[in-house]
């Protein structure tokens, strides 16, 4: 089983067969998603959330949400994803999945939407939930005026300037 394992260390596998999410790549990433899910440590708000983020390599990070008593500990399936991929050294990410069993699909909360944009605006962001429907969004909609190191270089010149 390619996900039996997903949560070790290093712990990621491929789709290197294909190099654009095609329809049953986006099935095999939503797959990959759902079982992430069910990982989720969610004991507050029983709400679950799964993430697949593939690389342009072709390999895939999963995340699931695990929420602390302390909530504003609690970290995002999305973030989960893009953390452990970023830290195997992986910079180049094309899709996004995002499954919650919810019957309006659910988007990425504020904080992961910034994140989105810092690691991975490029990727295809694909929104699914349990009941079969998906939707493919994209993050300038998520978020249209994204806050990013651009305004902290113009921040810098200006004190530099003074």
């Amino acid at each position: 089983d390619q996900w039996k394992n997903s949560r070790e260390a290093g712990q990621c596998f491929a789709l290197s067969w294909r190099s654009e999410l095609s329809e049953s790549g986006n099935q095999l990433l939503i797959e990959a998603a759902k079982v992430a899910r069910l990982r989720s440590v969610a004991p507050f708000s029983n709400f679950r959330v799964g993430a697949a983020l593939q690389t342009a390599a072709g390999k895939v990070f999963t995340g699931c949400n695990v929420e602390s008593a302390s909530y504003g500990l609690t970290v995002c399936a999305e973030r989960v994803a893009i953390w452990k991929a970023l830290s195997e050294g992986e910079r180049d990410f094309t899709d996004l999945v995002v499954v919650a069993d919810t019957e309006a699909l659910t988007p990425p909360c504020g904080t992961c939407r910034q994140i989105i944009w810092e690691f991975a605006k490029h990727a295809t962001i694909v929104l699914a939930n349990l009941r079969g429907q998906r939707e493919e969004v994209h993050i300038l909609d998520l978020l249209p005026r994204a806050f990013d190191a651009r305004f902290l270089k113009d921040a810098a010149r200006e004190t530099d300037r003074r």
